[in-house]
């Protein structure tokens, strides 16, 4: 997707308490990123973003560093900040931070009225992305569930360091772009933890889920490494 089209609606996407501050623009690109909108590779013009976001080159720089210091972009001298794309290590250290948080929010969280309504919606997502073909919709069904599970903690911290994360992972999913297995072999594990929180083997789950994000990992790193020169 082009620039241009990721930046539209975003001028009304948000002018409200913390508009105008590099948290906020950093907040904003962080989630087209996570969306999909902004591939890696995409170079982020200071002119354009400033326009749409109706904010001065400065409060951008800043957001730029916030996303810089979460390996979201990168600064490449004399050329300017690009989406970045992350290496085997980028993944080894998201996976360290998936497995101590996800695991953690199905085991010990609450689970509010509905909640397992709106993750048995997601398998639902899931399911008809594989049978459509899409890899885009199994790869936004995985990213909310994922989402959906640390919020299980109740905290806004651990929620806040989730969208990073999957910032982060939506990066890595382009990397797996012409690997559609690697999303469709994903949705029924997902169903199956799904299935054992709805049951109340929490213990269970979060043992399975530990594994599940160690074969993820495994199947990323030996992609990623094979494509790197």
């Amino acid at each position: 997707m082009p620039m241009n089209a990721a930046l539209q609606g975003i001028a009304d996407s948000g002018h409200a308490t913390h508009a105008h501050t590099g948290a906020w623009v950093a907040a904003v690109l962080r989630a087209r990123i996570s969306a999909g909108q902004l591939p890696p590779g995409t170079k982020l013009s200071e002119q354009k973003l400033s326009e749409a976001l109706g904010v001065s080159r400065n409060t951008l720089r800043e957001a730029f560093t916030v996303l810089a210091g979460e390996s979201v972009v990168q600064r490449i001298p004399n050329r300017g900040v690009y989406v970045a794309a992350p290496g085997v290590e980028d993944v080894r250290e998201i996976y360290r931070v998936r497995r101590m948080i996800e695991p953690a929010a199905v085991l010990w969280g609450e689970i509010p009225d509905g909640t397992l309504d709106r993750l048995d919606a997601i398998i639902s997502q899931a399911r008809e992305a594989l049978a459509a073909g899409s890899i885009q919709g199994m790869a936004n069904a995985n990213q909310e569930l994922h989402k959906a599970l640390v919020s299980l903690s109740g905290s806004v911290s651990l929620d806040e360091l989730m969208e990073k994360v999957l910032a982060e992972m939506r990066l890595v999913f382009h990397a797996m772009a012409t690997t559609p297995d690697f999303h469709s072999h994903y949705v029924e594990r997902n169903a199956a933890l799904v299935a054992q929180i709805r049951s109340g083997q929490r213990e269970e789950a979060a043992a399975e889920l530990r594994r599940y994000l160690d074969s993820a990992e495994d199947e990323l790193l030996a992609h990623i490494g094979a494509a790197q020169p």
